[in-house]
């Protein structure tokens, strides 16, 4: 029968790991003391070496720029929508305002008695 699997939490990695970069004992002997496997340890401290170079980046230029990113794309969508409730405002006004010379020219029995194609879109 197999062994559950432990899982541990990043406190616990992080103090394993800091044990390692101090070097007052090799990964041999953190490994055995905690009952981890050697190549596990290795894994955690390649993971925080890879990590080092974020801690030290400006991640506040970072955040500005994505801010500055979408704030514009939000700027954006608002104009769009400015555009497009002003067309609906008047595409209603035109709609339910024909005018009379619209009305009686789409509904003249001259222009449908003299047309060709009687059920055509061109008449």
């Amino acid at each position: 029968m197999r062994a559950m699997r432990r899982h541990f939490n990043a406190q616990f990695k992080a103090e394993i790991v800091q044990q390692v970069l101090r070097e007052e004992k090799t990964i041999a002997e953190i490994a055995s003391e905690h009952e981890i496997h050697p190549n596990q340890i290795k894994r955690w401290k390649a993971t925080v070496v890879n990590g080092l170079p974020s801690l030290f980046s400006d991640e506040t230029t970072a955040a500005k720029t994505a801010q500055a990113g979408h704030e514009k794309q939000l700027d954006e969508l608002y104009a769009e929508i400015g555009r497009l409730s002003t067309q609906l405002a008047w595409l209603k006004k035109i709609w339910h305002q024909p005018s009379a010379e619209l009305s009686a020219w789409r509904w003249s029995n001259e222009r449908t008695r003299n047309c060709r194609w009687r059920r055509s879109a061109i008449c």
